[in-house]
């Protein structure tokens, strides 16, 4: 269903519906569970699907369109997709992702061969000493590491004007819809090549919006976990308070299969706040087992409306209709909750508290990521000189505000940031009424923002309004899956829940995949260089 745009404007009639690289195309195209089937009827091996993905990554990343997702592949994939091979031969699974390629953005660690940048040259050619705990989970499960995924660099927290997909090591991601238009961010890699079908899955990270704007903008779907469900110990940090990693793909079953795997990275040392404590008594974690038939009859939904959730895009809040409707058919109740009179989060409270976090928690990361030698930065004063001083890192567009304010805080920032961040407990309160008494929804839907936005390198990204915000501060969980398009750009739902109620949004999301169908929430990115204005 094209959901027409406010004049008409529909996709580019040149060569949508080819794809681009056809002879990777049918196994390309395949999702996890697919696959997984496929190698355990013997029509397929790893080593085959890598080998295909690897062919499109080089035909469709580093040239052709040109997309940049991938910074890196991982140079002994072949022989660790072998290495499974022989062991699902043997009759050996290692766990529910055994040959699975996966791409993980490169602000995650991963021990040499690959390295690990978050898009900056600091680094140089070093890589970390250890995987982080995720890793070290998609490891036991089988996953197959393809490569690093480019990202916004140091996770879209570094100067303003930003573009979401530009690094100094990877240049600028570009949306497989249209190539002139923004990946989002900052998992922009992830989001992009898996939505061009480079990898069936991928891990992105998530501080405010980093896995479901690129999932909405690039037309997959993405979920950020409850933070302290999946330990953060070995990913470039922002905020302690905020940070996630969480699944991105182009399937609900796969984000729920790819969602147990990274929940089994629990942290009982380094990352208090994913010590197996913390979660709830007899929490479930079996995602897959717990999607249900595609019924959501007793379910209550929250449609938001107003104070920045919508009126920022008509067009994208016509095309929500779309989204109402199907949840009404899987019998899900609905209502439109009342917003509260006064301001219920601010971002000038969050950027303080992340601004303070960031340094503390990067000076923390560079420390453990040294291992005592002298050439590895150890500061984040290092990384503001480092910006300042290498070309490459491009700091006369993009600058370097929001480090310069973490040095700052640093430095005398301790009451700001206490006073910020007991004011941040307003977006989890405004929630909370959400979720509790006599009118409470299990679940807030809302436009997750309108489509993708053009490349600019000298404005910067141009986003007139999105949904995911007080989740994210809140540290609650949040998802996003495609519904339709706006001139044959893929516009997302947004899915706000309380802590720990990453089933039910996997629950909803998986009876809107199935009322909507698969030509709306899979699509297939045309390529095109620009969206066309034909019909204008």
């Amino acid at each position: 269903m094209e959901i027409p745009g406010e004049n008409g404007v529909g996709p580019d009639d040149g060569g949508l519906g080819q794809d681009p690289h056809e002879q990777s195309a049918d196994i390309a195209s395949l999702t996890g569970y697919e696959l997984i089937a496929a190698f355990e009827g013997g029509e397929l091996t790893s080593v085959e699907v890598a080998e295909q993905l690897i062919g499109r990554i080089e035909a469709l990343d580093s040239s052709g369109t040109k997309l940049r997702s991938v910074l890196e592949l991982n140079p002994e994939v072949l022989e660790e997709a072998a290495r499974l091979d022989g062991e699902r031969q043997a009759g050996v699974r290692r766990g529910r992702l055994h040959g699975v390629p996966i791409l993980l953005k490169d602000n995650i660690d991963t021990v040499a061969p690959l390295h690990t940048t978050a898009g900056s040259t600091i680094f140089g050619d070093g890589s970390p000493g250890s995987d982080a705990t995720l890793v070290g989970a998609l490891r036991a499960a089988g996953a197959l590491v393809l490569g690093k995924a480019n990202l916004s660099e140091w996770a879209n927290f570094r100067g303003r004007p930003s573009s979401s997909g530009w690094s100094a090591v990877g240049g600028q991601t570009r949306n497989p819809h249209a190539l002139d238009r923004s990946p989002g961010g900052s998992s922009a890699g992830s989001a992009a090549a898996v939505a061009a079908r480079l990898a069936p899955m991928a891990v992105g990270t998530e501080t405010d919006g980093s896995i479901l704007c690129p999932s909405s903008a690039c037309g997959i779907a993405g979920l950020k976990p409850t933070v302290g469900l999946v330990s953060r110990t070995g990913i470039v940090p922002i905020s302690v308070s905020q940070d996630t990693a969480g699944p991105m793909a182009r399937s609900i079953t796969d984000l729920a299969l790819l969602l147990e795997v990274l929940a089994q990275a629990v942290d009982d040392g380094e990352d208090e706040a994913a010590s197996s404590s913390r979660r709830p008594r007899q929490m479930r974690t079996d995602y897959s087992a717990l999607l249900g038939d595609g019924r959501l009859s007793g379910l209550r939904v929250g449609l938001l409306r107003g104070r920045g959730f919508t009126d920022y895009h008509p067009p994208t809040d016509a095309a929500f209709v779309a989204v109402a409707e199907a949840l009404a058919e899987v019998g899900a109740g609905l209502s439109e909750p009342s917003l509260p009179e006064g301001p219920f989060f601010s971002h000038e409270d969050e950027q303080t508290v992340l601004c303070y976090e960031f340094a503390e928690g990067l000076d923390a990361y560079f420390s453990r990521r040294s291992g005592g030698k002298e050439s590895s930065p150890r500061t984040i004063e290092d990384l503001l000189w480092h910006l300042r001083d290498d070309p490459a890192e491009r700091y006369d567009l993009f600058g370097a505000e929001l480090v310069e304010k973490a040095v700052a805080a640093k430095a005398d920032g301790a009451a700001a940031y206490a006073a910020a961040l007991a004011n941040k407990t307003r977006a989890q309160g405004f929630l909370d009424d959400l979720f509790s008494g006599p009118e409470a929804v299990d679940v807030v839907a809302v436009p997750a923002m309108p489509p993708a936005w053009l490349i600019d390198h000298v404005v910067g990204d141009q986003v007139p309004g999105t949904g995911w915000s007080p989740a994210a501060i809140a540290g609650y969980p949040s998802a996003t899956l495609p519904y339709g398009s706006i001139g044959g750009l893929p516009v997302g739902v947004a899915l706000l829940g309380p802590a720990w109620s990453e089933a039910t949004l996997l629950r909803v999301m998986f009876a809107l995949e199935g009322c909507l169908g698969p030509e709306l929430t899979r699509p297939m990115p045309g390529f095109a260089e620009s969206v066309s204005l034909r019909a204008l």
